[in-house]
């Protein structure tokens, strides 16, 4: 079975369709040794190489996803010139290809990561027009009152535009820290810390428990992951249109409530 070449070089990591696109147009991708054009197809059994460098395809309709559970001290990239350490430092590598990480926590940041062999799929889990809800469990520190949650939720501005929490739900806490959940559908650089600064309070801990259909399991310890089973891939697919791995066929996001389901971390305040 023969598939179009820029589908294929998105599940292998390599950008989006439209990015590959652009780079078959401009000469960059070859095909057992000729230069690809746009609509070629391929097969298992043929040699990609872009740059010059060889692909590994990973043809077919399987996607590996993986859920890490990020502690704090940790930077999302693969290597780091300060050798701080690194979230792949703890994966083992996928069968086919290689992980690609959906998203960033910042070095402060602890809880859900996700990683994926499927280059689409990890593109459009990060567009912001697939309206993706991220959620987050933080402890803030500094008196916040009603009124600085009911501006939080209708939104701030920030230097990089306006940003809003979708939902806030007090969860306790006693003394200067408070603990709250919230949840918001984009991905900016520190924007949930940024949103509270903006009121007059600092976060003091913050740890993603839910990105889309995925919750981050109780179970599941800082440093540990595991891979996602069928059906929880299926779930992430039809967030952003990539069901039966057909482009765009429901691109409305799924809004899945992390309080009804049984395997969801119970964050507490600490006293």
């Amino acid at each position: 079975m023969s598939e179009k070449l820029q589908k294929v070089l998105a599940r292998a990591g390599l950008g989006s369709r439209r990015q590959l696109e652009r780079w078959i147009e401009q000469g960059r991708v070859s095909v057992d040794g000729r230069t690809a054009q746009l609509g070629d197809r391929v097969t298992t059994d043929q040699k990609l190489m872009v740059d010059g460098k060889s692909v590994s395809t990973m043809l077919g309709n399987q996607s590996h996803v993986l859920l890490y559970h990020k502690p704090e001290g940790e930077i999302c990239t693969r290597d780091d010139p300060a050798g701080r350490p690194t979230v792949f430092s703890n994966l083992a590598a996928p069968r086919d290809g290689r992980w690609v990480v959906v998203g960033r926590l910042d070095l402060n940041t602890a809880g859900l990561l996700l990683f994926t062999t499927h280059g689409e799929l990890a593109n459009r889990l990060m567009h912001p027009r697939y309206r993706v809800v991220r959620e987050y469990a933080v402890r803030v520190l500094g008196q916040v009152d009603a009124a600085d949650l009911k501006r939080l939720k209708k939104g701030v501005v920030l230097d990089d535009g306006p940003a809003r929490f979708q939902r806030i739900e007090d969860t306790g806490g006693e003394g200067a820290n408070h603990w709250y959940r919230v949840q918001l559908a984009e991905g900016r650089n520190r924007e949930v810390r940024r949103m509270w600064e903006a009121v007059g309070a600092r976060v003091s801990r913050l740890i993603r428990i839910r990105f889309g259909p995925v919750i981050l399991p109780r179970s599941l310890h800082p440093g540990q992951s595991r891979e996602l089973g069928r059906d929880e891939v299926e779930d992430l697919l039809k967030q952003v249109g990539l069901s039966n791995d057909r482009p765009d066929s429901n691109s409305s996001a799924t809004r899945v409530s992390a309080a009804s389901n049984p395997d969801e971390p119970r964050i507490r305040p600490h006293r």
